[in-house]
Protein backbone atom coordinates (compact mmCIF):
# COMPACT_ATOMS: atom_id res chain seq x y z
CA UNK A 1 0.00 0.00 0.00
CA UNK A 2 1.11 3.15 -1.12
CA UNK A 3 -0.03 6.58 0.56
CA UNK A 4 -1.11 10.13 -0.87
CA UNK A 5 -0.58 12.39 1.53
CA UNK A 6 -2.08 16.25 1.16
CA UNK A 7 -0.89 18.96 2.32
CA UNK A 8 1.55 17.39 5.29
CA UNK A 9 -1.50 16.58 6.98
CA UNK A 10 -3.96 14.17 5.06
CA UNK A 11 -2.39 10.21 4.87
CA UNK A 12 -4.48 8.06 2.79
CA UNK A 13 -3.43 4.46 1.77
CA UNK A 14 -3.69 3.58 -1.90
CA UNK A 15 -2.83 0.46 -3.49
CA UNK A 16 0.56 1.12 -5.43
CA UNK A 17 -1.07 0.44 -8.69
CA UNK A 18 -4.01 3.10 -8.61
CA UNK A 19 -1.60 5.31 -6.94
CA UNK A 20 0.70 5.75 -10.15
CA UNK A 21 -3.03 6.32 -12.17
CA UNK A 22 -4.14 9.22 -10.01
CA UNK A 23 -0.54 10.43 -10.00
CA UNK A 24 -0.02 10.29 -14.03
CA UNK A 25 -3.98 12.12 -14.27
CA UNK A 26 -3.13 14.56 -11.04
CA UNK A 27 -0.15 15.91 -12.91
CA UNK A 28 -1.72 15.78 -16.02
CA UNK A 29 -4.44 18.53 -14.75
CA UNK A 30 -1.54 20.49 -13.02
CA UNK A 31 0.08 20.75 -16.01
CA UNK A 32 -3.02 22.21 -18.11
CA UNK A 33 -3.28 24.55 -14.87
CA UNK A 34 -6.71 22.67 -13.62
CA UNK A 35 -8.09 23.00 -10.50
CA UNK A 36 -10.56 20.02 -9.42
CA UNK A 37 -11.90 18.23 -6.27
CA UNK A 38 -10.79 14.76 -5.63
CA UNK A 39 -12.69 12.36 -3.42
CA UNK A 40 -11.62 9.39 -1.52
CA UNK A 41 -12.52 6.76 0.97
CA UNK A 42 -10.58 6.94 4.43
CA UNK A 43 -11.06 5.28 7.59
CA UNK A 44 -14.80 4.81 6.60
CA UNK A 45 -15.25 8.49 5.54
CA UNK A 46 -16.11 10.21 2.35
CA UNK A 47 -13.33 13.24 2.03
CA UNK A 48 -13.35 15.45 -0.71
CA UNK A 49 -10.21 17.36 -0.69
CA UNK A 50 -9.21 21.00 -3.55
CA UNK A 51 -6.55 20.59 -5.65
CA UNK A 52 -4.88 23.25 -7.72
CA UNK A 53 -1.22 23.26 -9.00
CA UNK A 54 0.10 25.01 -6.09
CA UNK A 55 -1.37 21.74 -3.61
CA UNK A 56 1.16 20.12 -1.56
CA UNK A 57 1.00 16.49 -2.33
CA UNK A 58 3.03 13.11 -2.39
CA UNK A 59 3.00 9.80 -4.05
CA UNK A 60 4.93 7.75 -1.74
CA UNK A 61 5.47 4.01 -2.82
CA UNK A 62 5.46 1.13 -0.77
CA UNK A 63 6.91 -1.13 -3.05
CA UNK A 64 9.74 -1.47 -5.29
CA UNK A 65 8.41 -2.62 -8.71
CA UNK A 66 6.90 -0.22 -10.97
CA UNK A 67 3.48 -1.04 -11.93
CA UNK A 68 2.12 -1.21 -15.25
CA UNK A 69 -0.18 1.76 -16.85
CA UNK A 70 -3.70 1.03 -17.98
CA UNK A 71 -4.44 4.04 -20.35
CA UNK A 72 -8.34 3.21 -20.62
CA UNK A 73 -8.24 3.52 -17.01
CA UNK A 74 -6.12 6.66 -17.03
CA UNK A 75 -9.35 8.03 -19.88
CA UNK A 76 -11.71 6.81 -17.20
CA UNK A 77 -9.98 8.63 -14.21
CA UNK A 78 -9.96 11.59 -16.17
CA UNK A 79 -13.32 11.45 -17.96
CA UNK A 80 -14.97 10.95 -14.18
CA UNK A 81 -13.04 14.36 -12.89
CA UNK A 82 -14.20 16.15 -16.49
CA UNK A 83 -17.45 15.58 -16.13
CA UNK A 84 -18.30 15.79 -12.49
CA UNK A 85 -15.56 18.31 -11.79
CA UNK A 86 -14.15 15.86 -8.74
CA UNK A 87 -11.77 12.96 -9.75
CA UNK A 88 -12.81 9.74 -7.77
CA UNK A 89 -11.48 6.35 -7.78
CA UNK A 90 -13.18 4.17 -10.65
CA UNK A 91 -12.56 0.70 -11.48
CA UNK A 92 -10.02 -0.23 -13.04
CA UNK A 93 -11.42 -0.99 -16.89
CA UNK A 94 -9.94 -3.96 -19.43
CA UNK A 95 -7.27 -3.29 -21.51
CA UNK A 96 -5.07 -4.98 -24.18
CA UNK A 97 -1.35 -4.31 -23.38
CA UNK A 98 -0.62 -1.83 -20.46
CA UNK A 99 2.55 -0.14 -20.63
CA UNK A 100 5.14 1.41 -18.16
CA UNK A 101 5.40 4.63 -18.74
CA UNK A 102 8.07 5.76 -16.05
CA UNK A 103 10.29 4.51 -13.55
CA UNK A 104 9.58 5.90 -9.94
CA UNK A 105 12.67 7.94 -8.69
CA UNK A 106 14.66 5.62 -6.15
CA UNK A 107 13.11 6.95 -2.87
CA UNK A 108 9.73 5.88 -4.35
CA UNK A 109 8.39 9.46 -2.91
CA UNK A 110 7.24 11.95 -6.17
CA UNK A 111 6.20 15.70 -4.78
CA UNK A 112 3.79 17.73 -6.52
CA UNK A 113 3.91 21.50 -5.54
Amino acid sequence: MGTFIYNSTLEIEIEDRTLTHLQIVIIDKFRRDERFAASFRHQGRAITIWLTPRSPLEFVYAGNRVPSVNHAWLEALSDVAGMSGVLRIVNEPLEHAPSVVREPSPDREHAVS
